[in-house]
């Protein structure tokens, strides 16, 4: 995370609850950038075991290629999967022990997990 700016990582924070208009109904959209080399049968059972129980009305997954910089200076380049969650107020808080869980089961160092407010309809 080191040289990203600050400004950047509080634009979700700041403003609150938008002005929804009609048919639209105000949620934050939680999106979790979970890096590793996971197995898919891992990352099924890790969704069906932790993901789904606290989010059970849906959520997106999506395979990706991350990178980041290691505390030595290195360029790490390596598979990643992101998860898009539209949820109430309390997403990061029930995010919370996922990414904990995440962390400790796939032996990462962080999750970068963004969120902001945002007008959704179904």
């Amino acid at each position: 995370m080191r040289g990203v700016p600050a400004l950047l990582l509080l634009a979700g924070c700041a403003g609150g609850v938008p002005a929804c208009d009609g048919g639209t109904a105000p949620m934050t959209q939680l999106t979790a950038y979970l890096g590793g080399s996971v197995a898919e049968r891992d990352w099924q059972d890790f969704l069906a075991s932790t993901v789904t129980p606290a989010f059970p009305d849906g959520l997106t997954a999506s395979e990706a290629r991350g990178q980041w910089r290691d505390p030595e200076g290195r360029i790490i380049r390596e598979a990643s999967r992101t998860l898009t969650i539209l949820a109430g107020p309390d997403a990061r808080a029930r995010f919370a022990p996922v990414e904990t869980a995440y962390r400790a089961r796939f032996a990462q160092r962080s999750v970068l997990v963004t969120t902001q407010a945002v007008c959704a309809w179904f």
